[in-house]
């Protein structure tokens, strides 16, 4: 088993976690199934469940009516949930990308 570790703000904040509770219930259980994979697979997780964005940034890929990205980084063998967001288009946005990167850096 990997471990999986909630990014967490400098308010103490954990924006990934409090993503995944606004969620009706189905769509929580897809994630949680998806996260269950990450953590049973670790690095070896294959596409289509995850995809790497950058060197240190993979996107968890929870798919359904709604499509749910949550981007992770690795860090000493943790897998660290960043950034949480709805797919709403073909092409992920920069911003959410950035926001992914930005908190990668406040752990290193």
């Amino acid at each position: 088993m990997w471990k999986i570790r909630y990014f967490q703000t400098a308010r103490g904040e954990y924006p990934v976690k409090e993503f995944i509770e606004a969620q009706n219930l189905p769509i929580r259980a897809k994630i949680g199934k998806s996260i269950g994979l990450l953590r049973s697979y670790g690095p070896y997780l294959k596409p289509p469940q995850m995809k790497k964005l950058q060197r240190d940034l993979f996107e968890l890929r929870v798919s359904g009516k709604v499509a749910i990205r949550i981007f992770y980084s690795v860090i000493k063998r943790e897998f660290y949930l960043l950034h949480a967001f709805k797919k709403k288009s073909e092409k992920t946005p920069a911003k959410e990308i950035k926001i992914a990167i930005d908190r990668a850096k406040e752990l290193t």
